[in-house]
């Protein structure tokens, strides 16, 4: 069975975006990112892939669900649901869905881990990361901060039933 695992970060008021951006620039979460998801699929919706600064992520494959039908982009693999996205996926041991938070929502009814960066200040945003329903074990967490001050920690959660 394949594994999906949801990669976010997220202010501590649960904003993950604003107007197609992230909020904040932590280094050590894109490496940490890119040395997660490295080599595995990625799942994201059509407006995370336009949030990119790089397209597409090398070293995955990009699937972008979007409900546009004429929707292609080079390097990207389109689907229009879900299920469509998995399937396009293969046989891969363990697929990454990136956003947003739509995408999310929709994902966590079937994800086994989530790779969370928590973001320990508050920050104004239009996307928010949905609330992580169902039980939860926190297998691991390591806090860090930045010369600017700004706190962070990476906490791996894997679901309990």
């Amino acid at each position: 069975m394949t594994d999906i695992t949801l990669i976010v970060a997220a202010a501590q008021n649960g904003v993950i975006g604003d107007k197609g951006t992230i909020p904040w620039r932590i280094a050590d979460d894109l490496k940490r990112f890119k040395a997660l998801t490295m080599g595995n699929p990625i799942i994201m919706g059509r407006k995370t892939w336009d949030s990119l600064p790089k397209k597409p992520l090398p070293g995955r494959t990009n699937i972008v669900i979007t409900r546009q039908p004429d929707w292609s982009a080079d390097g990207a693999v389109t689907a229009h649901s879900l299920p469509d996205a998995i399937a396009k996926a293969g046989e891969a041991e363990e697929i990454f869905v990136i956003g947003g938070a739509e995408i999310y929502a929709a994902a966590l009814p079937l994800a086994t881990c989530v790779e969370l960066t928590e973001v320990h200040r508050a920050y104004d945003g239009d996307a928010v990361l949905p609330e992580l329903e169902g039980e939860w074990q926190e297998m691991g967490r390591e806090g860090h901060q930045q010369e600017d001050g700004l706190a962070y920690s990476f906490v791996t959660l894997e679901r309990v039933s």
